[in-house]
């Protein structure tokens, strides 16, 4: 399955095909896993597929979560560049404080990381994503309906595509209220469709890249009953439709789990086992540098075929 993936992708490069200018009717895609802070793993592997020169070979790329921002990062080219954003104290500790929710704000601020780190501190070339023949779709989670949406076709400008970042990384309770977009509210991916791979599919996907964050022998397990009491209440007031795919997210996990594995043209790169494990909220540098460099170095090794030429590390 996975050499059927290379095979058309070492074809694309040496053809030095781009978005239109295909010599093949394949529809191969990126999907771009998240999960907070465990989004450190899949940001090594988009720096190893910028490194690598591979991002003209897709004609699309989907993230959730973390996963939409790290996509964006590598859109713009600017993911290597700027990787150190990962293990930078000021940045990390300010995006996630869990102290705040003693003071009922929210812990992880995706205000300031869209609209300062990523405007003033390490600008991210939103005019490059913009303008990028690979197409984005940023996904997240509709506030009432609970279903996994795709928003690309929101997308106009910066301040649309800001938006559409803080929405799918808005993660129940810990990132605040829901994200307004065109008058319908949002929350995270990752309560819907975790590994984008469904909203792929339906939209013709031929080859599948999944850049994942989790081991093959990590689990999701259904949330204790105080976590549930409490998110509750949170889905009640303030995404209704959204409770019941995050109440279920073990069934949803699979179901994607099952997809990936039975689709004939997939390759998915995961951390390998023995990785460390990274909660959502972790924001010490040494872990998340731990798992930036091992992410680069898990898809350098699994693309490096793709680009026919010896492969240097470092």
């Amino acid at each position: 399955m996975s050499e059927t993936v290379l095979q058309l992708l070492r074809e694309r490069k040496r053809q030095e095909s781009s978005p239109g200018n295909r010599r093949d009717d394949a529809r191969v895609v990126l999907l771009v896993e998240g999960g907070s802070s465990r989004g450190a793993y899949s940001y090594g592997m988009a720096i190893a597929i910028e490194r690598l020169g591979l991002l003209p070979l897709f004609d699309a790329v989907y993230g959730s979560s973390a996963g939409a921002l790290n996509a964006a990062w590598l859109l713009c080219g600017r993911a290597e560049r700027n990787m150190h954003a990962w293990w930078t104290p000021m940045i990390m500790r300010t995006t996630i404080d869990p102290r705040r929710a003693l003071r009922r704000r929210p812990v992880v601020d995706t205000h300031f990381l869209v609209h300062t780190v990523y405007t003033e501190i390490l600008p991210m070339g939103f005019q490059e994503i913009l303008d990028s023949t690979v197409e984005f779709h940023p996904m997240a989670t509709n506030a009432l309906t609970g279903e996994a949406t795709d928003l690309f076709e929101q997308i106009r400008d910066q301040a649309s595509l800001q938006a559409a970042l803080r929405a799918s990384a808005a993660m129940p309770f810990l990132a605040g209220e829901p994200i307004e977009i065109n008058g319908r509210s949002f929350v995270d991916a990752g309560v819907s469709e975790a590994v984008p791979v469904r909203t792929a599919l339906a939209q013709q996907a031929t080859h599948i890249v999944a850049l994942r964050t989790r081991r093959t022998d990590e689990t999701t397990s259904a949330p204790p009953f105080g976590q549930r009491l409490v998110m509750s209440r949170w889905f009640a007031r303030r995404a209704p439709g959204a409770l019941m795919p995050w109440l279920q997210r073990e069934a949803v996990r699979a179901e994607e789990e099952r997809l990936l594995a039975s689709h004939p043209a997939t390759l998915q790169i995961r951390p390998p086992l023995g990785s460390s494990p990274i909660g959502q909220t972790e924001r010490r540098p040494g872990p998340l540098r731990e798992a930036v460099d091992t992410g680069r170095q898990a898809a350098l090794d699994a693309l490096a075929g793709c680009i026919g030429e010896p492969l240097v590390t470092g």
